[in-house]
Parts: C-alpha cells; structure tokens; sequence
C-alpha cells in the first residue's frame, strides 16, 4: 500500500479532507486550529492509498505542538505523495511558506497543492500567490463538500498504475484502547508497535483522535485503536474532548476486542466501572490490564489484585470472571502474556459449541437445581438449547409451559454454562424461546 501524507498549516481543513478521502468521521473535525495532534491513518476505498492525516505544521515552542510538529515531519519524509492543503479564503501567508520549504527539504515524493474551502468564488484570495510554494498550479477544492476530489484521485491514479488494492481490514482483529486520561493508554500502544507512534506526555487528555494504527503482534494481524481518555462527564467542560469521549465510546462498537486500561497505583473509580459495563453491554471481549504494577509495592500486590477481581466480579452479571492482567506499559512487562491471553479468548468466541454437549450441559444444571415455580404456579419445563450467537455468545433454550424464569435461575444457567464450556472470560447471554407444541422438543 502506498502512503499519502495531507500536510499543511493549522486549520486549512486537512481533517475534513481525510475523513472525505476516506469515506468516515475518523478524524476529529472542529473550527479551533490545532486539534489534530497525532498522526491517524484510513484506507481510501478501492485504491492502493492508506491516507495520513497529520498535525497542523506550527513554529511553536509548546511541547504538545512540538512533538505533533515532529511527528507529521516524520510522516512526510516516509510519503510517496503529499497533499499540501491551504486555506483558499485567506489567501497564501508566512507559515504556508515556510512549511512549504520544509516539505521541499524532507522529501522527493510528489506533491498536489489544494487550496481548499473554495465553495464561493466571491470568498476567494488570489489564487496565484500559491505559485509561490513551488508546489505548480493549486487544485481548488471543497474538503466539505467533496468539490475537486476527481483532480485529486487522477494524480494518486497516475502513480499507482499496476498497484493491486488490498484491502486489509477484514481479516485483522480490531484492538481499542480505553480508559481514563493519563493511565498510559499511548505508552502502551508505541511499546506494541515499537516506535514513538503516540505522543506521550505526563499532562492528561494529550490524545484527542482515535488513532487506528495496523500491525503485525504476537503472530496476529491487529489494529490498534488509541482512544481520546475518558472522564466522568462532570469534569469535561471543553466542547473538543466531548467529541474526543464520544469518539472514544463509539470504538467499543467498532473494535473486537477491548483492553481497559487502569493505573494499579490507583484505586478503581466508579468511572473506569462504567466504561467496563458499556463494553459488557455491547458483548465484546474485555481485558482489564493493571498498569504500572511494577511500582505497586511487592508486598501488596497479591491482596490488591484479589480486591480487585472482587470489585469487577461483584460489579456485573454480563460475566463469570473479568480477565483481569497485570502490565507495565513502560517497561512492557506482562503485554505479551496480555496478547496471548486476548487472542485466546477471540478464537474461543468464534467457536460454535456442539449443541450435543450444550444439552448435557443444560441437563445437568438442571437436574443439581429444578427450574422455580411460575408465578401462576405451572411447572417450568426446559427444553432443547443451542448456540445462537457469539459476540456475545448467545444460547437460546426452548422451554415449554411457562416462561416467565427468575433472573435469579438465568444467572444460574449461564455462570453454568458459561464455566463448563471455557467460556468464563466472554460476555454470556441467555434467551429462551416458548415452545408450545409438546412435540416439536424432546424435553432434556
């Protein structure tokens, strides 16, 4: 696949190019200049491309802006083509130049200038002032409203005559990192990819994006999503990270897989609670990974590691037992044990049980404790069951005569269930279904 870099000054509208380009809200669009911080990356459909949104390039001595500055160079000198994006209304400035220079120094790859936000002609600066960037004849566009688009897939076209498309999302296991702000979310994810991919900082609520980076771990093809922190919503007052939490709620949907990140110095908050039940409730694998437990004192860890399999366990019904692993993001210690464990679970979920065994199973559990009487006091009786799900793994159980089964004996069906067949660690559901012809299931 080949890498084309959207470049330019804070503000030009590179986001909402890239998230045009690749057909998807990836990145986080908003008026206020520099949003983007770190370096998001999407496939553009039916084309060779995976397209890279970059940081606005500023001359600022801020760390933050510094290291994004950095990593969009980077990106820049890895390119085999550039789109260099101004600001079509406002015309050519000083920073378009100078960022103009340094693209010519970092790299040879081709370069499109688009002068975007050019909806009216009446708003338009004079257009020939770009001549000046040594980028030829700008194409003007509208990443807004899809304007110019044409001109800007003719020149990825003409660079990759005799490319094959691949599309490589399928078959990868998506990975979205959760939690809350400054627990190392990034820290791991750069220690998984080997390089200083996210921006790490000690000051909390540095990522903004959901980053999906692919990569190769442990064996398996993955792509890892480094979300935004997620705080309790008394304590969000900017509009931006209200986008950036909902982006990161929304990859719970999106991903397979989910490693909640908490600090094992810390106490668990009720917040990192609720983010466990949203994941539960959307029926995808969670790994709760404890990080920093290399500075949780020796002598107090096997206690707090037991307390805190305590509070998950007792916290939700969705599950047996919360896969819970210790971790240094810093040092990596634990994340390949973590990885393993995850794939693990992933290929058990994908297993359709044999509805032989699904019986015996049911039959047993059964059998040890006799479903309750109905409210109307008529016998319930459980019939035939079967697999009919996996993300959750759903067992759906035929039942005849009355219907109406205590929670209380559901829980006891699926804890059952769910243990006999390994399943302990994935999100367990039990539906059943009235049977009224006494013929049409054998009774267990």
């Amino acid at each position: 696949m080949k890498k084309l870099v959207i470049v330019g000054r804070p503000n030009t509208g590179k986001s909402t190019l890239f998230n045009g380009l690749t057909n998807s809200r990836d990145a986080l669009v908003h008026d206020r200049p520099g949003v983007t911080r770190d370096v998001i990356s999407g496939q553009i459909p039916n084309k060779p491309w995976v397209v890279f949104d970059t940081a606005g390039l500023e001359n600022t001595k801020t760390d933050i802006a510094r290291n994004s500055t950095n990593m969009a160079i980077q990106t820049i000198q890895s390119a085999d083509a550039i789109l260099f994006v101004v600001d079509g209304r406002t015309g050519l400035n000083q920073m378009d130049l100078e960022w103009a220079k340094k693209v010519h120094q970092k790299t040879k790859a081709p370069v499109l200038l688009l002068a975007n936000k050019t909806e009216s002609a009446k708003r338009l600066a004079d257009i020939n002032d770009f001549y000046k960037l040594g980028f030829g004849t700008p194409v003007l566009v509208s990443a807004e409203h899809k304007r110019g688009f044409d001109e800007i897939f003719d020149f990825i076209d003409k660079l990759s005559e005799n490319e094959t498309v691949i599309e490589t999302d399928t078959k990868q296991i998506k990975i979205a990192i959760l939690g809350q702000p400054n627990v190392g979310k990034s820290t791991f994810v750069n220690h998984v990819l080997g390089e200083q991919r996210q921006i790490v900082m000690d000051e909390p609520g540095i990522t903004r994006d959901t980053v999906k980076i692919p990569t190769h771990f442990y064996g398996r093809d993955i792509v890892l999503m480094d979300t935004a922190g997620l705080r309790r919503k008394a304590g969000i007052t900017d509009d931006i990270e209200t986008l950036s939490a909902l982006k990161s709620l929304d990859a719970i949907d999106k991903a397979n897989i989910i490693i909640l990140i908490v600090d094992a110095t810390k106490n668990i908050e009720n917040q990192s609670l609720s983010i466990a039940s949203k994941i539960y409730d959307a029926g995808k694998i969670l790994c709760v990974a404890l990080n920093k437990w290399d500075l949780v004192p020796q002598a107090e860890r096997e206690e707090k590691l037991l307390k805190l399999k305590h509070q998950f366990s007792n916290s939700f019904h969705q599950i047996v037992k919360p896969l819970i692993l210790a971790i240094s993001a810093q040092t990596g210690t634990g994340i390949k044990n973590l990885f393993k464990r995850i794939y693990e679970q992933w290929d058990l979920s994908n297993i359709d049980a044999p509805t032989s065994l699904i019986n015996r199973i049911v039959e047993k559990l059964v059998s040890d404790k006799q479903p309750p009487m109905s409210r109307l006091k008529r016998p319930m009786k459980i019939k035939f069951a079967h697999q009919t799900g996996h993300h959750p793994v759903k067992i759906t159980i035929n039942v005849g005569g009355a219907s109406d089964i205590p929670e209380s004996y559901t829980r006891y069906l699926s804890k059952g269930l769910a243990t006999a067949l390994k399943m302990e660690h994935l999100p367990f559901v039990i539906e059943y279904k009235k049977s009224d012809n006494p013929f049409e299931q054998k009774d267990l």
